[in-house]
């Protein structure tokens, strides 16, 4: 034996012992610590998933909205609808015009109108109105006249109490928005118009404002639409 050594005790740990690898209870808590720490992660996976699946609805339930606005709103500015005429009614007016006959009243409809109102010495403002629909052999059930009539004076009247609360000399507290509908003084004149709104006759109001509905639908008014 080498010198200095000693026949020192050699201490065993048992397999199985407290404190030795494969210790019982070490084992279920590695056990416990490993199934936490998997649900945890299929958890916030999950989490994941339905935050996306969320987001991903949302995308699409607000193209949709986006995408039927849109389409209300073109509807509403080229014509189709905004007048109360039906598809038939344009589509014979547009045939007595010699166009397309679509159903919608487009930029080139509303050329080739005022082209014919001007010839017919109509009131030139593109729109297919009684007057002008009458001169081109179209009829309108009277029906739907009258339902057109009231719906566009329905409008008119929410939108007059919205925007000035019906007076017809109402102005705006920056003075440039006048009248009963509250026209600057570009659509105004857009509209036929002269002079300053606030002056003119109340039934001159509303007929300006009939014409700019029928033109543009409610667009012009975005705050009392």
């Amino acid at each position: 034996m080498p010198a200095g050594l000693t026949d020192a005790p050699v201490t065993h740990v048992a397999s199985g012992a407290p404190g030795s690898d494969a210790d019982p209870s070490r084992e279920r808590a590695f056990r416990r610590s490993l199934r936490t720490s998997r649900t945890r992660r299929a958890t916030a996976a999950l989490r994941r998933r339905r935050v996306l699946r969320s987001r991903r609805s949302l995308l699409a339930a607000a193209a949709g909205l986006v995408m039927l606005s849109a389409g209300a709103f073109a509807e509403s500015r080229d014509g189709s609808s905004a007048g109360g005429l039906s598809k038939q009614t344009i589509k014979a007016a547009q045939t007595a015009l010699g166009v397309k006959a679509d159903g919608v009243v487009g930029p080139q409809t509303r050329k080739v109108t005022r082209r014919f109102q001007r010839r017919n010495k109509l009131e030139v403002d593109g729109i297919l109105g009684p007057q002008t629909l009458k001169a081109l052999g179209v009829e309108v059930p009277a029906r739907a006249e009258r339902a057109a009539a009231t719906d566009e004076a329905e409008i008119l009247a929410r939108i007059a109490q919205c925007e000035s609360g019906g007076d017809p000399k109402a102005v705006s507290a920056s003075g440039r928005y006048r009248g009963k509908y509250q026209f600057d003084r570009s659509t105004w004149r857009s509209v036929g118009g002269e002079g300053d709104p606030a002056a003119a006759p109340e039934e001159e109001q509303d007929r300006r404002a009939a014409k700019l509905l029928r033109r543009s639908g409610t667009a012009p008014w975005p705050n009392c639409a």
